[in-house]
């Protein structure tokens, strides 16, 4: 059985993102025969991690479909299906370029967009962004993909936990 390294889940091992926790996998050619141990501190840091990330999640509405990044995991943008979990969005759009964009949304559900050195340039609210720079979202941003995908950003405000006030 394989485990997620963020939050020690059991995963498929074909799996690309953890279900529990949200985490990307990495990619492995080489299936190992036994997981290594989960340590006790390991445990801990899990728990205190799950208890700290937030509940947002980011959605860009395209045209073809809905992209949703959840808090504490990140999203390529592009059309190449080997290396994009969302490339059927960007199908038939010869603009995107294979690897475009990644969208990252960190555990405390502030999200950022970083262009990934694209052919025709990924786009804020009309501004064109610096390749391998990250540029803050905030929602109802206007994000665009080359010059014609374009998408609209949404971060719902989750209400906060009255047990964190205290």
């Amino acid at each position: 059985m394989v485990t997620c390294p963020a939050c020690a889940a059991h995963v498929g091992p074909n799996d690309l993102i953890c279900f529990t926790c949200g985490a990307n996998l990495p990619m492995s050619d080489v299936a190992d025969d036994e997981p290594l141990p989960v340590t006790v501190a390991q445990k801990a840091i899990s728990a205190d991690r799950a208890r700290t990330i937030s509940s947002a999640v980011l959605r860009i509405s395209f045209p073809a479909g809905d992209v949703e990044v959840p808090a504490g995991t990140s999203v390529l943008l592009g059309r190449d299906p080997a290396e994009s979990l969302v490339a059927a969005a960007f199908e038939g759009c010869e603009n995107v370029s294979r690897r475009h964009a990644t969208v990252t949304v960190d555990d405390h559900g502030h999200a950022t967009i970083r262009d990934e050195h694209s052919t025709n340039g990924t786009f804020v609210n009309g501004d064109r962004l610096l390749p391998g720079i990250e540029v803050r979202l905030v929602d109802g941003d206007t994000v665009r993909l080359a010059a014609d995908v374009t998408g609209r950003v949404a971060i719902p405000h989750a209400e906060p936990d009255p047990a964190a006030l205290a």
